[in-house]
């Protein structure tokens, strides 16, 4: 099938999101923050469809940012509701029909059986040297992680000297990603990475979208290749998609501001990696 043309597909997007999100807030009623347990995935999870892999990582005393679970569980719950809805991705849910989300480590044989995994406010990370080890081993195999939601440059510093005890600089250079890339372009033709504060910061700000002031003045999002050129870390800078997932029955004016475009650069995301 021939590709749509750029605009018509974002306002497909709109209208899809906007037509679907007046029903969420009788939804998020069993996809709040309470009654969720933080267990990990298990062989027995994997049933062959489409799981949001998320990496529980240990965080560092010296970090910045909030910790692994920013924006969970909502933000894997409605990305991967989106992703059914606007796709043909095969998701995996539970007999509610309610989508399945995993926890994982590194460390675990269990993340071999996740094509994608997302991790946040990664500015607190620590990885061991184990870690890094399972780290490099997933992401060599076809693995595909993407980082996001931290912000200025003491917390992208940290997360670089955290990713470089598994992806040394020598062997795997971070480059810019833009537009040019097929990332951008996998359903949904993205033109920029957009900046997405927190739901709190964007309406008590008045809609400002720059959390660190003028150390966080432009979103940007980088990249490391493996050594056959196929990306498999995905890093988001200074932005939080999570949040335009996890919020998107909470504020109308927040969800207008920045759904459609978190909704598309994510679903973007997740069909590169499955595809890749």
């Amino acid at each position: 099938m021939a590709r749509l043309p750029r605009q018509p597909l974002v306002l497909m997007l709109t209208l899809a999101l906007c037509l679907t999100a007046a029903a969420a807030t009788a939804q998020f009623g069993r996809r709040g923050f309470g009654g969720f347990r933080a267990s990990f995935a298990t062989a027995k999870d994997f049933d062959g469809h489409f799981h949001f892999c998320r990496w529980v990582y240990q965080s560092a005393l010296d970090g910045d940012g909030g910790n692994w679970n920013a924006d969970w569980p909502r933000a894997d719950i409605n990305l991967s509701i989106r992703l059914s809805e606007l796709t043909k991705a095969d998701v995996s849910k539970d007999p509610s029909g309610e989508p399945n989300h995993l926890l994982i480590r590194f460390t675990n044989p269990e993340v071999f059986d996740c094509p994608f995994v997302m991790a946040t406010e990664v500015g607190r990370t620590f990885i061991t040297d184990d870690e890094a080890k399972a780290m490099r081993l997933y992401l060599e195999k076809g693995g595909f992680l993407w980082v996001d939601d931290f912000w200025g440059s003491y917390a992208w510093e940290h997360w670089v000297g955290q990713l470089r005890k598994a992806l040394p600089a020598n062997e795997f250079p971070i480059f810019d990603l833009g537009p040019d890339h097929p990332l951008f372009k996998t359903q949904f033709e993205v033109t920029a990475v957009p900046q997405i504060p927190n739901i709190g910061f964007y309406l008590g700000t008045g809609g400002q979208t720059s959390e660190r002031g003028s150390d966080s003045a432009r979103a940007e999002a980088k990249g490391i290749n493996d050594k056959k050129g196929r990306l498999m870390v995905l890093m988001t800078h200074n932005t939080d998609f999570g949040d335009s997932w996890e919020r998107e029955g909470d504020s109308p004016e927040y969800f207008i501001a920045v759904g459609p475009r978190g909704y598309a650069f994510g679903i973007n995301a997740v069909l590169y990696a499955l595809t890749h």
